[in-house]
């Protein structure tokens, strides 16, 4: 499946090239913890981490626009009567065309737009989407960078601007305080084979992701269950959840978990205190999944990432 490339970092959100990824940083890295460190020590160099990803030049706080593209000349620049209108100031009026036919994009830059992949000028490029392998093909001008994107059937071009406010004016997250009582062994069930699950995202947009089991689990001895998903190229498990916080004291569509594969033993470690939300709580330039119906816990999951209405 294709969900990564969302949540820090997860992510990413989230959220492989289908609609479901996460994408960049939106997946938290795991923090290097000092040898002997406690548990707390980790998780709060793992909160470090996510929030040091959302606030970087290439986290989801540097977003300042998705453009879809449509057949033909797509013209891009600050001239506001373009297809793809970028800031005034940060780009010339006409700085080129993205011409898409066949579900392949081709870049044609005009030579005042110096725009450039990998610190190369660009003059007459055929671009690779982040659901092409290798991909996606990054672009740079001025402080703007921008790459192609696929979701579906859809292309689009999706715009960062490392001088965003939206990154200087970001005031952080809020967690719950951490409660061991939320790191809980779950048993792997495995599907033989991996079973299509269908994932919708916020565009409305459905995909069928792969799934190699669910996760059996108890809290205060009632069980409950979630069906994992597997991102192409991770090890990982990647989970989408809701439940009664959502809405409420979390992020109304949910949040996102990550979980090292079971051990021989058959049982999966899921850390809630390491819930986050999706890039969809911090701009509305993501295109995060949301969790399927039977990952919507009748439980209040008191634990992980709070949402402050960014």
């Amino acid at each position: 499946m294709s969900i990564r490339k969302l949540i820090v970092f997860s992510s990413a959100l989230l959220l492989g090239a289908a609609c479901a990824k996460v994408e960049g940083p939106a997946k938290p890295q795991p923090a290097t913890a000092a040898v002997g460190a406690s548990y707390e020590q980790e998780l709060e160099q793992w909160k470090a981490k996510r929030l040091a990803s959302l606030k970087s030049e290439d986290g989801w706080l540097s977003l300042i626009g998705l453009f879809w593209l449509k057949e033909g000349e797509n013209r891009f620049g600050s001239d506001p009567t373009g297809e793809i209108v970028l800031p005034d100031g940060k780009a010339p009026q006409h700085a080129g065309t993205l011409q898409l036919a066949a579900g392949k994009v081709t870049l044609e830059a005009k030579p005042e737009a110096k725009i450039t992949t990998k610190g190369q000028p660009v003059a007459v490029l055929e671009l690779k989407s982040d659901g092409d392998e290798g991909g996606p093909t990054p672009l740079e001008m001025g402080t703007l960078s921008f790459h192609v994107v696929k979701r579906g059937d859809r292309l689009g071009l999706r715009v960062r601007d490392r001088e965003n406010p939206a990154r200087a004016a970001f005031k952080g997250t809020d967690y719950y305080p951490a409660d061991r009582k939320w790191v809980v062994g779950a048993r792997f069930e495995p599907y033989q084979p991996p079973k299509k699950v269908p994932i919708v995202n916020v565009l409305d947009m459905t995909t069928e992701e792969v799934s190699p089991g669910a996760l059996a689990f108890e809290v205060d001895g009632r069980p409950y269950k979630l069906e994992a998903l597997k991102e192409q190229g991770s090890e990982q498990f990647f989970i989408i959840f809701a439940d009664q916080t959502s809405g409420k004291e979390t992020y109304a569509a949910g949040r996102y978990l990550y979980a090292d594969p079971p051990g021989a033993d058959g049982v999966v470690r899921l850390d809630f205190n390491r819930a986050y939300s999706p890039p969809c709580a911090f701009t509305k330039y993501a295109t995060c999944p949301l969790p399927p119906p039977q990952n919507r816990l009748a439980l209040r999951v008191e634990a992980g990432e709070r949402y402050l209405g960014h």
